[in-house]
């Protein structure tokens, strides 16, 4: 699953030890704006500390990630882990045409009169 969003906060790193190794979790809420509502998404990011030093409160990302729920003592707990995250691209205009000639802006005719029209939608 992939969104666009604006990083709201970046929550505290929080680091352990498992069976595994050690490893580090870091939360970072996302904004998303979805016509005139804003929704927040908590996504965490494990093992990936070098993609969270990239990220700053304000700056707009294309997330990835991945949802999964899991349940424990009968109770359901959801994550959203972050796969990749890229800045999102500015728009840019196009460039100029070569040679500098102006873009057309109307389709030329090319029936020299009226009658040769074929209005025929095929």
């Amino acid at each position: 699953m992939e969104f666009e969003g604006t990083v709201y906060k970046i929550l505290p790193l929080t680091k352990g030890t498992s069976a595994r190794g050690d490893w580090q979790r870091q939360d970072v809420v996302f904004e998303m704006n979805e016509g005139s509502f804003a929704r927040k998404i908590c996504v965490t990011f494990f093992n990936k500390p070098d993609d969270v030093a990239r990220l700053r409160e304000g700056a707009a990302y294309n997330v990835s990630v991945n949802v999964e729920s899991r349940e424990y003592n009968g109770r359901w707990y959801t994550d959203v882990r972050a796969w990749r995250l890229q800045p999102k691209q500015e728009q840019t205009p196009p460039a100029a045409p070569a040679g500098g000639m102006p873009p057309i802006v109307e389709e030329p005719s090319y029936a020299s009169s009226p009658a040769e029209v074929d209005d025929l939608p095929f």
